[in-house]
């Protein structure tokens, strides 16, 4: 199977719609910065209700696979999720 590619714009709108289900808001009002530091790796600034959460690379692959199954009606589990920083697209996830 080739792999699927899930765009910069597609991993904010899923830790949207993960925070907004954790905590009781619309995705609407979640706000997400991807980010990348080559010591930490990857992760998200989200900021809700003025609330500022940090999610770590594990979490926002937690946030992509309930956005596979919600979103793609695919078995989350079925595939590996790898982040990736690419110079044109930004932050990128592909399902392998």
């Amino acid at each position: 199977m080739a792999e699927l590619m899930i765009e910069e714009q597609d991993i904010v709108n899923a830790i949207c719609l993960f925070q907004a289900k954790n905590k009781s808001v619309l995705p609407e009002q979640v706000e997400v910065e991807l980010c990348y530091e080559d010591d930490e790796g990857f992760f998200a600034e989200v900021f809700v209700n003025n609330d500022k959460i940090i999610m770590n690379t594990f979490d926002m692959t937690q946030a992509l696979r309930m956005w596979i199954e919600e979103q793609l009606h695919r078995d989350p589990y079925a595939t590996g999720i790898k982040l990736l920083l690419d110079d044109e697209q930004g932050i990128i996830a592909a399902l392998v």
